[in-house]
């Protein structure tokens, strides 16, 4: 059984047992978290698409913690002018295990 989610404009698929890295959200640690987003659950039974979202649909998981993304590393550069720039970036997210789908 899997779902797909929508969380602040970005989907995701996910199944129970998973971990998944949202947007940073002000959540303390093992705190429970609903999505209740849900836009396609796939069960044994069939497939329940929603138009948009799926009716009485949720998602529930529990919050681990903060974690940073993979570090971005922009470089700017201009020929001939002895001009270059080195800029690096990391995202923060919260990382989410997910409990149960219910459909």
């Amino acid at each position: 059984m899997y779902a797909i989610i929508d969380d602040k404009g970005r989907q995701y698929t996910v199944r129970k047992g998973d971990l998944i890295d949202v947007d940073l959200k002000d959540a303390e640690g093992q705190q429970s978290i609903t999505f209740d987003r849900v836009l396609m659950v796939r069960d044994g039974s069939g497939t329940k698409v929603g138009t948009p979202t799926l009716e009485g649909a949720k998602v529930l998981g529990t919050v681990l913690g903060e974690v940073k993304g993979r570090k971005i590393v922009f470089r700017k550069y201009r020929r001939r002018k002895n001009y270059r720039r080195k800029i690096g970036h990391r995202q923060h997210y919260t990382r989410v295990r997910i409990e149960s789908i219910e459909a």
